[in-house]
């Protein structure tokens, strides 16, 4: 170390350390590299990667995929209620609704239930590419539990299920 370089939880704090951290992954000191709430953000930033990476080689956005599988789960939907059930500010999925509508990957169609209302529903492209990304989505799951054996994957499924049951979130 030279003179007049202090060290910093163990790393030297030289000009060279503050580059390469400015290059990588976001630098942490070592004792938060080991709390759970700092891993699961760096392991949930590297799936999140891989899903996009992975939905984009069909075109697909992140959370215009959410919105077709949630469609295709409840059915006939109010463009409201996808809002609502998905946590999307109105103008946000008014403008996901727009794009999927363009793509021809789903139809509004007067609300059954409330004829005043659209209801979104899947047409049979939209169920199509649901089917590609859901299995590119899985892929990109699998990739991220590659250093995992079955039985751990299933052990940290289960357990990160019951963190976010804790917080009260729909597992």
């Amino acid at each position: 170390m030279r003179v007049g370089a202090t060290k910093f939880l163990g790393h030297p704090n030289d000009l060279d350390t503050l580059a390469n951290v400015a290059d990588g992954p976001p630098y942490a000191p070592a004792g938060i590299r080991v709390l759970p709430s700092w891993l699961l953000g760096r392991a949930a930033a590297y799936g999140h990667r891989l899903v996009a990476q992975a939905l984009a080689r069909e075109g697909m956005r992140m959370m215009h995929h959410a919105v077709l599988a949630t469609v295709a789960e409840l059915g006939p939907v109010s463009q409201a209620g996808l809002g609502r059930t998905l946590r999307v500010d109105p103008k946000d999925m008014a403008s996901i609704v727009h794009d999927l509508d363009e793509q021809g990957l789903i139809v509004r169609m007067p609300d059954p239930v409330d004829r005043r209302k659209n209801a979104v529903s899947l047409t049979d492209a939209g169920a199509r590419l649901l089917r590609r990304t859901e299995k590119l989505g899985e892929e990109a799951n699998a990739e991220l539990t590659a250093a995992l054996s079955d039985a751990e994957r299933e052990q940290l499924v289960a357990l990160l299920a019951r963190i976010v049951a804790r917080a009260g979130e729909p597992a």
